[in-house]
């Protein structure tokens, strides 16, 4: 079976992410890869990368691709309690993530989901580096909100 971009994109996460946050996990698809730390099965705040319609995106005419954080519990107010705690810690992750990254709804048609994440409008996904841009964004992700998350959780 052919690997695909975001098969590539896993293996780089996997040898770059910080050994401080831990085991990274991931699960990669066709159109996407979920990261997180922790247990095996997927946790409802982790980060992705993914190919969305460009009907999400308003600079996009065919694809985009979203880079970033999402938080997934069933209830919108769980979500946007995870999305306060990272509002209140905004100044020191915003120094790495820079303006690109957006606060606000999830793209697409669920409701209660939040996100801090980025869209790459109609990129090249062919293209020889993108696996590692994204790899190297996605870190910064990791880096920049992962220890602000998990003081939350204590």
């Amino acid at each position: 079976m052919e690997e695909s971009l975001f098969d590539d994109v896993g293996d780089m996460l996997h040898g770059m992410s910080p050994l401080e946050l831990g085991a990274c996990r991931y699960r990669a698809h066709r159109y996407g890869i979920k990261v997180w730390f922790g247990p095996a099965k997927p946790i409802r705040e982790h980060y992705e990368a993914q190919v969305i319609g460009a009907d999400e995106v308003a600079a996009a005419s065919l694809l985009a691709l979203e880079v970033g954080f999402h938080t997934e519990h069933p209830q919108a107010a769980e979500n946007d309690s995870v999305i306060a705690h990272l509002m209140a810690h905004e100044r020191g992750w915003r120094r790495v993530l820079g303006k690109e990254a957006e606060v606000g709804a999830f793209l697409g048609r669920q409701d209660a989901w939040r996100r801090v994440s980025e869209t790459w409008p109609d990129p090249d996904l062919g293209a020889a580096d993108l696996g590692l841009e994204v790899a190297l964004r996605l870190i910064d992700y990791l880096t920049a909100l992962e220890p602000v998350r998990r003081s939350r959780i204590g």
